[in-house]
């Protein structure tokens, strides 16, 4: 092989060698930016109970919040008793002391932005409707009860986090694959119950 093939073969490797050295360069910066993109929108779901007092209002309910830095596409949300979703709130929600009002969001389809919260049920009384020992009695039921929320990013990254207790503990939150989004939202059964009227029983005739 003369002088001028091996250069012309060295010169060829080289070439080969720089090409692969740049589509490496453009690969590795590509995952850097979209690691910078995915990490510039990332939200961090947070689920609390809450109880207050004031000297004139006394209030309960569940707070959602997202302290991440991207908004939070809320896809699903599941209040479990024992492990177990349940399908109504309505036993709880009947063990309510009297007099209350209440309030509900919808959070399926909701975009939580960061920073932002959203309180999907609460309740207010009076203050002078309501003891301390009864507001705590119906706290505690309700702390019984664990919350899991999944929801996924403007990048479709999702994630399901669980709240124990109630907001008493959480856990980390976990990636997954996708969020099946939920057809019915069971915060708004309940202001379903709330509107639906009492049904009329006809009275009982006499025995003669």
């Amino acid at each position: 092989m003369g002088n001028g093939n091996k250069a012309e073969m060295l010169i060829a490797v080289c070439a080969v060698l720089t090409s692969a050295i740049a589509v490496f360069i453009a690969w590795d910066q590509g995952r850097v930016m979209r690691a910078q993109q995915h990490g510039a929108v990332y939200p961090v779901v947070q689920v609390e109970g809450f109880v207050s007092s004031t000297a004139e209002q006394a209030s309960m309910g569940i707070r959602i919040s997202n302290s991440g830095v991207g908004p939070a596409l809320i896809e699903r949300v599941s209040l479990l008793e024992n492990g177990e979703p349940l399908d109504s709130l309505a036993p709880y929600v009947d063990r309510f002391p009297p007099g209350y009002s209440h309030s509900w969001s919808s959070v399926i389809g909701r975009a939580v932005a960061p920073g932002d919260d959203v309180e999907p049920l609460r309740a207010d009384w009076s203050r002078d409707e309501v003891t301390g020992a009864q507001l705590n009695a119906v706290a505690t039921e309700w702390s019984q009860l664990d919350m899991e929320v999944c929801y996924c990013s403007v990048f479709e990254r999702c994630w399901i986090t669980r709240s124990l207790d109630m907001g008493t503990g959480m856990t980390r939150a976990e990636r997954v694959e996708r969020c099946e989004r939920t057809e019915n939202d069971i915060f708004e059964a309940v202001a379903d119950l709330a509107r639906a009227p009492a049904i009329e029983t006809e009275p009982t005739p006499e025995v003669e």
